[in-house]
């Protein structure tokens, strides 16, 4: 005869609707059972009038009240003391749907096997009763809960199974007999507690098993076992729960020798399963990991009395053994669930085909045709370019907390940019100025490959994206800054394309918003002005896309700007405390003004088409040989089909995407006039405002992507709009002609550079004395002179400070250095060189001039002047000057404060933490590679895009 059944039913009781429709959806399975239980017991965790009503009107014969926090294990052992003897136990959550049968089937497979302790309904999901949820759990040989056959489709593939090592608790039927032994365990959280109930029944020589034909729907409510993950909040609460239950069955089943050993492993195991959860693109599990770590940890009495309940119960685990699975089958189980969750819906990136590659390849042949001389130059100079130091050592020296390569300014922190400088700089370590020489040959086909990736985003249509990449490419402040040059706005433009790519993305993949991070904070390295209007727009599409109820995509988009915020912020807050917070605005690396565009309407206009300079595109000089120069300002016109093209996008269909890109546009080309008039930078004594082209090429990508949007939605024939696009891509070529011939015309600022900006001499000696410093006194055409201290071999390009450069107070060692200048080069002024010793000075140089007699006067005086200066041997005359050397050491500099260590160690720790956190979210894996297949590679390709 079988034994008598009691159910017990947990619910929690809340204002939810489907809490209740639930709950009358349970009672109504529970009465219409063809075995109907013997006695029903609810747990009412928490109260609501509504639910309390329902159950006064069911058939239990009794309600237990508890709080709204109890727990499912706790519910049931609170419900055991209602339990007669001799009845078996059903246990039940208000989302837990038997099918009619399912208590016959249970009770029959309890009844003809005395070995079987518990046994387990086939649990499938309430909306999709075809889909199974579980028929199964068991676990690895390291304790990983492994549940069998969840998500896969019901075809009765496991139907002949019948030994299982543990079961979900929901709907499992525990034989009479046991039931005071196998009860539900508190400690586990709420988390394998139905594993745990299968491996305590093994350890006392009996079975767990399956009941195929008893069919159980589960809404997922989380009351019992794991919650279904529709929130962010469902799943944290799911990782949470899972790893406090695998933990503590760790510390339970284990000797109790090895107990104290584990609990000491625990913050170990976090931190590499922290590194594991970034990689596979799961930050949200880092905080549940640690609370898990730390929670286990420290519940002694609940470990304690996990190991009593099973001591008296262990039979050796031997008998458990045989039923986990190896990693084999694990990773076997792996492989068939990626297959089946391997919808494809990204089509092919037809690179090759599409022509993509083939344009990318024209680019370099052009490259090479504009620029042939660089094939031979071991440097480049001009413009903003100055050398890079000649070894690694001195590279990344110059991204640390202390002085800065040039001037007599105290310790501080670091310009972001000097990381960008070691970064280039480190691929060709045996010399790293070649490497800028080398950027400047591919600068043309890597624009060309961005512009075409970045194309990728807004069209399916292979010809479009090859007018991306050649509009990218020829875009006027791009060239503008090659024939300049300006290498910070060179790699701003090379890197914005695929920010683009990134960041269009980055609301649905953890992988895009790292690699997102890391594109802004190299982009606001090289161009602080960028830099703070992308995290300005970054932050605004974050509260879009949460008020649109994309809480975790405009959590992404926040954390785009983390490693930026961090790395700049020892910067930001040494301005902010030296009173000049705009200076972390300035152009970073060498201060170069160069002739801008004129402050009127005109040159407005001009310099929001994305023409900068005064000369706009170079035309003027171009049609200077047909004097035809006052027409070179209607070269915007050319530029105009990708205005109105993109103008016309948010009309279109897709007019999210394209609302988007032309509000950024039209705020980065105000952004790129209000910067032309800010001037944080000095240069030999003169004002030098931001630069706006980093801005200029971001309005100009923005313009290009919308254009392709129209072109790509018009409602217009395929030949059409074919045309247009030829038509428009005529004209951005014909408008960078005069740029692209400069260097054959011979009117390019880009020239052969040299390894030092000082002798040869002092460079030699820099090398085994870095922190060498060479005094340098330039002539200037008033007979004045402007003095420079510079530090090591060479004025290096990493090694620039804007705390140098945008500093407008003068500190008493500048007026110490002036007066000294001025004694020296003064014949007869009775100074020593001990003074200049007492600065750190181990050289003098007096520079080449130019053609002035007041300059050439004073240059001849100093030289006098030196040439008798006790303390001072002539080296002679160099390429660089006359050279003079001290003849005693110099002073050292000072080293950074003692009270500076625990700042620098502090944001040395947390910019190391940042960027390894977002390296480890860009690094793409195999599962992350799977899921972007699922998405479309083109954003809001319907036009209906949720956001």
């Amino acid at each position: 005869m079988p034994a008598p059944i009691h159910a017990v039913l947990v619910i929690r009781a809340d204002a939810r609707p489907e809490t209740l429709a639930h709950l009358k959806e349970t009672l109504a399975a529970i009465a219409e059972q063809t075995h109907p239980v013997d006695a029903l017991t609810v747990v009412q965790c928490g109260s609501h009038p509504d639910i309390t009503a329902v159950l006064n009107a069911s058939a239990a014969e009794s309600i237990i009240a508890a709080s709204a926090m109890t727990g499912f294990a706790a519910a049931v052992d609170l419900a055991s003391r209602r339990i007669a003897a001799g009845r078996a136990l059903w246990l039940l959550a208000q989302d837990t749907v038997p099918a009619p049968d399912a208590l016959q089937h249970l009770a029959a497979r309890l009844e003809t096997s005395l070995s079987v302790a518990v046994v387990a309904p086939k649990l499938v999901r309430a909306d999709e009763p075809a889909i199974l949820e579980s028929v199964g759990v068991s676990m690895t040989e390291y304790g990983r809960t492994v549940v069998i056959g969840v998500g896969q489709i019901d075809q009765g593939q496991h139907d002949a199974t019948e030994d299982l090592l543990g079961a979900d608790i929901r709907g499992m039927l525990i034989r009479a007999d046991e039931v005071k032994e196998l009860m539900p365990d508190p400690a586990l959280a709420g988390g394998d507690e139905g594993l745990d109930i299968g491996v305590r029944a093994r350890l006392r020589g009996l079975r767990v098993d399956l009941a195929p034909n008893a069919v159980v729907a589960v809404h997922g409510d989380g009351v019992a076992g794991l919650p279904a993950p529709r929130k962010a909040r469902d799943r944290r609460r799911i990782h949470y729960v899972s790893r406090v239950a695998q933990l503590h069955r760790r510390l339970t089943y284990a000797p109790a020798w090895a107990v104290l050993l584990h609990i000491l492993s625990f913050p170990f195991l976090a931190f590499g399963r922290t590194l594991q959860h970034l990689i596979n693109k799961q930050p949200e599990r880092v905080l549940p990991e640690w609370g898990a770590t730390l929670l286990t940890g420290l519940r002694w009495g609940a470990i304690a009395r996990s190991r009593r309940t099973l001591a008296g119960s262990r039979a050796g685990f031997k008998r458990v053994a045989p039923l986990r699975l190896t990693p084999r089958q694990v990773k076997a189980a792996e492989r068939q669930q990626a297959t089946e969750d391997n919808t494809t819906v990204k089509t092919e990136l037809h690179f090759f085909s599409g022509g993509g590659a083939w344009v990318t390849l024209a680019a370099l042949v052009v490259s090479v045709v504009i620029f042939p001389a660089l094939l031979a130059w071991p440097t480049i100079a001009g413009g903003a370019l100055l050398p890079l130091r000649d070894s690694l050592t001195q590279l990344w020296a110059d991204t640390q907390f202390g002085y800065a390569g040039v001037g007599l300014d105290g310790p501080g922190p670091a310009d972001p940019f000097s990381v960008v400088v070691a970064l280039i700089g480190s691929l060709f370590p045996t010399n790293p100025g070649v490497t800028f020489v080398a950027l400047w040959v591919f600068a043309l086909p890597l624009a060309v490959l961005g512009g075409w990736f970045a194309a990728t985003r807004v069209t399916e249509r292979s010809g479009l994206r090859i007018v991306a990449a050649i509009a990218w490419a020829l875009s006027p402040t791009f060239l503008s800054a090659l024939m300049t040059p300006r290498p910070t706005a060179v790699i701003v433009h090379l890197l914005l394309p695929w920010l683009c790519y990134a960041i269009m993305v980055a609301h649905r993949s953890w992988g895009a918003a790292g690699a997102a991070s890391l594109l802004l904070c190299v982009i606001a390295a090289c161009a602080p002005s960028l830099g703070l209007f992308l995290i300005a727009a970054i932050v605004v599409a974050a509260i879009v896309f949460a008020c649109f109820g994309r809480v975790r995509g405009g959590v992404r988009y926040l954390w785009i700007i983390v490693p930026t915020l961090v790395w700049f912020l020892p910067l930001a807050w040494r301005n902010f405390t030296l009173g000049t917070p705009l200076a972390t605005l300035a152009d970073p690396g060498a201060v170069y003004g160069g002739a801008r565009a004129e402050q009127t309407w005109l040159g407005n206009l001009l310099t929001a088409a994305g023409f900068a300079d005064a000369d706009p595109g170079s035309w003027s000089q171009f049609l200077l040989t047909w004097n035809l120069e006052t027409l070179a300002p209607l070269a915007a016109l050319l530029l105009v089909p990708v205005l109105v093209l993109a103008l016309v996008a948010p009309f279109l269909k897709r007019w999210r995407i394209g609302s988007a890109l032309v509000l950024t546009a039209a705020a980065a080309t105000i952004a790129a006039l209000v910067a032309s008039r800010i001037s944080v930078s000095f240069h030999d004594s003169q004002a030098v405002p931001i630069w706006p082209g980093a801005l200029l090429s971001t309005a100009w990508l923005c313009l290009v992507l919308a254009a392709l949007v129209t072109l790509d939605g018009a409602r217009l024939k395929r030949a059409v709009t074919s045309s247009i696009a030829v038509a428009m891509t005529t004209l951005i070529v014909v408008s960078a002609v005069p740029m692209l011939t400069q260097p054959a015309r011979g009117v390019a600022v880009l020239t052969q550079g040299r390894e030092t900006t000082l002798p040869a001499y002092v460079a030699a000696e820099a090398r085994e004395n870095p922190n060498i410093g060479t005094l340098v006194l330039v002539p200037q055409p008033d007979g004045s002179f402007l003095t420079r201290v510079v530090w090591g071999g060479t004025n290096a390009l990493g090694a620039q400070s804007t705390l140098v450069h945008t500093r407008t107070t003068v500190t008493a060692a500048d007026e110490r250095l002036a007066a000294e200048v001025a004694a020296i080069v003064t014949p007869g002024a009775g100074s020593s060189a001990e003074a200049i010793g007492e600065l750190g000075v181990q050289y003098v140089l007096v520079a080449l001039t130019v053609e002035e007699p007041a300059a050439q006067a004073a240059r001849e005086s100093a030289i006098a002047s030196l040439n008798v200066l006790a303390g001072l041997t002539r080296v002679g005359e160099t390429g660089k000057g006359a050279l003079w050397r001290l003849d005693g050491e110099p002073a050292a500099r000072a080293e950074p404060r003692p009270e500076d260590t625990p700042y620098l160690t502090t944001m040395t720790a947390a910019a190391a933490i940042v960027t390894l956190i977002a390296l480890l979210l860009a690094i793409p894996t195999p599962t992350s590679v799977r899921a972007s297949r699922r998405k479309p590679r083109v954003v809001d390709a319907q036009g209906s895009e949720n956001l």
